[in-house]
């Protein structure tokens, strides 16, 4: 587990998966426009799919998804790297955090202890992201945990049948010869 003060990310666990279900349930309205896969008719057992399917990615090292937890294991969101580009040592990263865990650090934190987590323990050199122009909360997180803009794609993202534009935000490892 990697920890800043309350907050920490560790991989998932197939323990998590009604804590996720009630956390994903409790965000809808806010995450649901950005992303795809929360939805008012999300089930428990899609949910569990997810996370077994998490498991195993993380132990095959194909992908590293991880529940963001507060005080006494609390989970307050998730976070993870994942399509990567193993020839140009490039993996896409994202976050999101439940509702009720909104506007208290807690993405920024978890931003934080993901790419620290990345640089100790892959040999990435590039982590990036693409953000709808819309989701100002999340480019704002993003900046505070220090990310580089690189600039807007016009047209870039597909977003229940819309079509966004959106920022190429990135953090690349200072040494990139690891």
């Amino acid at each position: 587990m990697t920890a800043i003060g309350a907050i920490a990310i560790r991989p998932y666990r197939l323990s998590d998966v009604r804590a996720v279900y009630e956390a994903a349930m409790e965000s809808v309205q806010r995450v649901e426009p950005f992303m795809p896969w929360c939805y008012p008719g999300l089930t428990e057992s899609e949910q569990r799919a997810w996370i077994e399917a998490q498991v195993t990615a993380f132990q095959t090292r194909t992908a590293f998804e991880f529940a963001i937890v507060g005080y006494a294991e609390r989970y307050l969101g998730g976070c993870g790297l994942n399509q990567f580009d193993v020839l140009n040592r490039r993996a896409n990263w994202g976050y999101w955090v439940r509702t009720s865990a909104a506007r208290k650090g807690v993405a920024t934190a978890a931003v934080r202890l993901l790419v620290s987590w990345a640089w100790e323990n892959t040999d990435l050199a590039r982590l990036e992201v693409v953000v709808a122009t819309t989701n100002l909360a999340s480019v704002r997180t993003a900046e505070r945990a220090g990310v580089q803009h690189e600039g807007m794609l016009r047209g870039r993202l597909l977003l229940r049948g819309v079509m966004y534009d959106a920022e190429m935000l990135s953090f690349v490892r200072m040494d990139r010869s690891r």
